[in-house]
């Protein structure tokens, strides 16, 4: 097994502190706004990325728990398969984020739609290019019978310790 060594190069700074009323997914994230600190050596990395409308944002989910391979996602209410979701909690906890850009200045950028904690580590950055990363017949597996039910909200911010339910990603 090959050996993978990744170091953050960035952090998140959100308004959301604990899971609880923190967006389940950037998509149901709107006007949450927030930055993503880089580390000044990443700056020009930036160059020609503020012509871009979204960004994709890959980071290390640090606060979520152990994984099981079987979980009960969000909107449902069937234990499912951990591959299936998108439980924070998994063998690599890495988050996938499509944010909006609203801006960059030196190496901070402004983002709209975030759905992850305050001081997430950020892995990597790449452009949202809707001709490459959009398709066509989708099929979305377990999700698309759930959709004909009545919308289901598991009670993973219901405990009296929302931080034991860690669920942002």
């Amino acid at each position: 097994m090959v050996q993978i060594a990744c170091a953050p190069i960035g952090v998140v700074c959100s308004p959301f502190r604990q899971a609880a009323g923190t967006p389940i997914q950037s998509s149901q994230a709107a006007g949450a706004l927030g930055t993503v600190v880089l580390e000044p050596r990443y700056a020009d990395g930036l160059a020609d990325l503020a012509g871009f409308s979204h960004i994709i944002l890959l980071s290390y989910l640090h606060r979520a728990k152990p994984y099981s391979l079987k979980v009960v996602p969000y909107l449902d209410t069937v234990p499912r398969g951990l591959f299936a979701t998108r439980a924070p909690s998994r063998p690599n906890p890495i988050g996938l984020s499509i944010v909006k850009l609203l801006g960059i200045e030196g190496h901070v950028l402004t983002v709209e739609g975030l759905d992850l904690l305050d001081g997430t580590p950020v892995l990597d950055i790449k452009p949202y290019f809707g001709d490459f990363d959009r398709r066509e017949d989708v099929r979305c597996g377990w999700l698309d019978t759930v959709r004909e039910r009545e919308v289901v909200a598991d009670n993973r911010f219901a405990a009296a310790n929302s931080e034991e339910n860690y669920a942002s990603k």
